[in-house]
């Protein structure tokens, strides 16, 4: 798995995620650099927005096509403490896998545990991507 350079990108991504908490930026300033890294239009033209499985959906899409990768994976959410401003609740996470198959689901933790809630969601992006993985192999994950 770790072997191929597409897996890298989506490693990459996941921690420009973390680089995203480090800066502890809002989450507009978070959805404008995810933007402008993916040379996104402003979502509310697309009429959608953030925290959403078609935006989280889009998101990976984009990132497997901007970057000729294999798979990519993408979340948009609320990991607490607070909600977000689209009046998701803290633990709120739409993630998105793209690759020869698509595949977005909504993720509710019920936690406004801040670290807690960023740590399940990662979870679950790579438990998604292995079942994907697994599903083309023909394996189990």
């Amino acid at each position: 798995l770790f072997r191929s350079a597409h897996v890298v990108l989506i490693i990459a991504v996941l921690l420009v995620a973390v680089a995203f908490e480090r800066l502890q930026l809002a989450p507009e300033d978070a959805e404008a650099l995810s933007g402008v890294l993916l040379d996104l239009p402003d979502i509310s033209t697309l009429g959608m927005r953030a925290s959403t499985e078609p935006y989280a959906l889009l998101l990976a899409q984009t990132a497997r096509q901007r970057f000729a990768a294999t798979w990519a994976v993408a979340e948009s959410g609320a990991t607490g403490p607070a909600g977000n401003r689209y009046g998701d609740a803290p633990g709120h996470s739409c993630i998105a896998v793209a690759g020869r198959t698509e595949r977005a689901i909504t993720l509710e933790t019920g936690s406004s545990d801040r670290l807690g809630n960023m740590h399940a969601f990662t979870v679950a992006a790579l438990d998604l991507l292995a079942d994907m993985l697994a599903a083309e192999t023909g394996s189990s994950a």
